[in-house]
Order: structure tokens, then sequence, then C-alpha cells
């Protein structure tokens, strides 16, 4: 959410900003205009108010009893048409939030100029390309063959676009979670968090993800719960409307969650196999860092993501999002990208985000400077630390044998009761 009030001083500046991530003028101007039409309102209602106040200091100054009585006539007259104008400051007041709350965030001065995803910048490959001696195979020929994978079963218990992991696989997804865990939290020094995974409406208000994307979103009706997309929007408000000690920041946090989505966004896209499923289990950091930091960690926060995949040998890229690719709520992006041998893709597996206040700005999140001084909002930053499923598919794909057999990962070994090779039973 943007400060309405830096727009107003200078519409033109934030015009060309928000364009620049798809948000119109003709948008701007409907926020403008809804904006000074509640001020308007508020100023009549407070003039009123006062008006009213006076009124009933000067019926007590009065002795006549028939100039008292049209005095206290026209008293509630004036006060049926305060109550009429207070309700019309309180839809005008819905309304703007319901245009603010659409405002995507500012891109940060450093992101590059571009319309779509064609114009994101590769900023780095890591590793070589896997060599085989044989034609390497997806992931959905070698899971099932190895019994591991199973769709018709995931099909027949949920429907499409689910799957159930058998055995080793079920093991291996277990190991991986458990050892990115660890990694993040013994040398990344974030902290473990373990967040419940349905949350209320205003915790997905405050990491941006409602009103705007309310039809990719799984939701209990009768309560109003809603299943996390992510762990961030539970490990984010955590802090919700509260007031940091500065002294402790930055706040590093890392979460397992089974996240849950629609995918209506994949529409047209190729979802073999289990690239994008409606439910996925994901390693997220989640960071809440001082403002001058922010750049800094995000850095950081990168190179957390990345070290994951340099410790599994998967080969990786990273490509930061152009203005016009950006998501909702992000200033600034970078995203992981693992290659996959065998579907012979690249496949995003973390996006590591720099929300700057955004994020607190909606979800009421400051922090008191270190010797006091008044609260100010915190920047706010997460990446996937890994996200799964994809990083099985990494690893499934990469280190596959000829045999149809799969080579574990040296670091997964301890996590796998020491099993070195998944092969056909």
């Amino acid at each position: 959410m943007i400060d309405t009030r830096i727009i107003r001083e200078r519409p033109e500046h934030f015009r060309a900003e928000l364009e620049k991530v798809g948000y119109t003028a003709a948008e701007l101007e409907r926020l403008l205009a809804a904006d000074e039409e509640r001020r308007r309102l508020l100023r009549e209602v407070e003039s009123r108010r006062a008006e009213r106040s006076k009124g009933s200091r000067e019926i007590n100054k009065i002795a006549g009893p028939e100039e008292r009585a049209r005095a206290v006539a026209d008293r509630k007259r004036a006060g049926e048409d305060l109550g009429r104008l207070e309700k019309e400051l309180a839809e005008a007041e819905a309304a703007f939030v319901r245009l603010a709350l659409e405002v995507p965030n500012l891109p940060h001065p450093a992101v590059p100029p571009g319309r779509d995803e064609r114009d994101n910048v590769l900023v780095r490959t890591v590793g070589d390309e896997p060599r085989f001696d044989f034609a390497p195979r997806p992931h959905w020929e070698l899971g099932p063959e190895l019994g591991i994978l199973d769709f018709e079963r995931g099909v027949k218990v949920s429907g499409s676009r689910f799957y159930v992991l058998v055995g080793e696989g079920a093991r291996l997804q277990r190991a991986l979670i458990a050892w990115m865990l660890d990694l993040h939290v013994r040398e990344h020094g974030y902290v473990e968090i373990y967040p419940p995974a349905m949350v209320k409406r205003e915790c997905l208000v405050g990491t941006g993800n409602l009103p705007k994307f309310a039809d990719n979103l799984y939701r209990d009706v009768e309560g109003d719960f809603w299943f996390v997309p992510t762990a961030e929007v539970p490990v984010t408000n955590l802090y919700r409307d509260e007031i940091l000690d500065g002294a402790k920041l930055p706040i590093r946090h890392v979460a397992y969650t089974p996240c849950f989505r629609r995918e209506k966004m994949s529409a047209g896209r190729d979802v073999r196999g289990i690239k994008r499923g409606h439910q996925f289990d994901k390693v997220e950091m989640v960071k809440f860092v001082h403002p001058d930091h922010s750049d800094d960690e995000l850095e950081r926060l990168l190179d957390d993501a990345q070290d994951v995949c340099r410790r599994l040998a998967l080969r990786h890229r990273v490509v930061e999002m152009c203005a016009g690719d950006l998501s909702f709520t992000a200033a600034r992006k970078f995203d992981v990208e693992i290659w996959a041998p065998g579907c012979n893709e690249w496949l995003e597996v973390s996006s590591c985000s720099n929300f700057r206040d955004f994020q607190a700005r909606r979800a009421n999140i400051r922090f008191r400077p270190p010797g006091g001084g008044k609260p100010e909002l915190v920047h706010t930053l997460n990446g996937s630390g890994l996200a799964l499923p994809r990083v099985m598919i990494g690893v499934l794909e990469t280190f596959q044998n000829a045999d149809g057999s799969v080579t574990i990962p040296e670091v997964l070994r301890p996590y796998m009761g020491g099993t070195a090779r998944i092969q056909r039973a």
C-alpha cells in the first residue's frame, strides 16, 4: 500500500512510475478522486460537528421557551443532516480503501525497464549443463517407473493436478524440507517458525494477496479462513499491528508449510508432471529489516536461496524481473531457476523480493529506532528457500542414471538414512 499523501504531492511522478508496473493513469485518477471526495466529506463532517457542539452550548443560554423550542428543533435537523453526512463519509472511506488496496508497489529505482518477461535480465548462470550418455528422461516417466510417484491415485483421491509420493519419493521430499530448514537455521541465521496453514482475511490483505488475487486462493467460506498460498502470509503477519524493537532488527524467519493455489494463472502453460499442482510444499524465508539495509538484505536473501542450489549441485540461473514483470507487491525481484534436463526447461524455485514498506503499511508493522523516536515502517523481504516439488524435479532429472535409477545428492543422504540411490524395486 502506498501513502496517498505523497501521491497527491507529486501526481505526475507517481503516474509515470506506476504505469511502469501496469497501473494506468485512469486508475490513478479514480484513486485521487476518491481521496478528494472522502477528504471533502471529512472536512464537512468535522465542521458540522463543531457547529453542533457550539449550538448545544448556545441552547443553554436561551431563556424564552418558544425560541428555545425552535433552537432544539434546528439542532435535531442538524443532527439528522450530520448523520447522513457521516454515512456518506463511511461509504467514501470504504470506496477509497478498496481502490488504494489495488495500487501495486512502486518499482525500485534499480529495476530494469521492460514490459513483460521477455525483457527480464539474465544476471548469471551457475554450473554446466549436465551431460548424459543417454537421452535424459522427464520426471513424469522416471517417478512412476521407480514406484515413487503415483499420478493415477492422486487424481483418484483429489482430482487433476494432485499426485501421491510413495516410499523413497516421500522420504526424499521430507529429506529436502528438513535439510533446507537446517541449512537456513544453522548456517544462514534464520529462526524457524512452524505457522498455521490457514489464516484470517486481514493477513492476506496485509501481504497483498487480497483483494487482488482472491480467485487464485482456497477458502473456508463458513469461517472465512484462507489456506495459505505461501508461508510468507502467516510469518509476515506474526508482527501485524506491532511496534518492533529497532535494536532487534533484522528479524529473519524460515518456515515450512504446505501451500495451496488454484493455479488459474497457469492457464495455457505446460502443466505435465508435478510442476504446477494445487497443493505443494515450500520452505520460505521472510525478513523484517531496517529500511537502510533492505537492499543489502535482498542480496543476502538471494545468496541464501542460491546456496541451496549450489549444495545440491543443481545448475541454476538468476533472472532479474523488469518493471513490467514485477509482482503486485515487489519493488524489486530476482528469480532463481534450476535446469531440468528431462523437461528441457528452466524451472523457478525461488522468487526473492524486496517489498520495502509496501506490506508493512498494509499490515501496520513498525519499529522504534534504538534510543527512542517516532515509530517507522519496517521493510519486508521474502524468498523461497526453496520451493518443492520443483527441487524434487531437479534432483530426479539431474541425477538420473542410464538404468533408470537416481543418485541422491550427498548432502541429503544423512536425511535419507544413508540411501545413496533410488532404484526400481
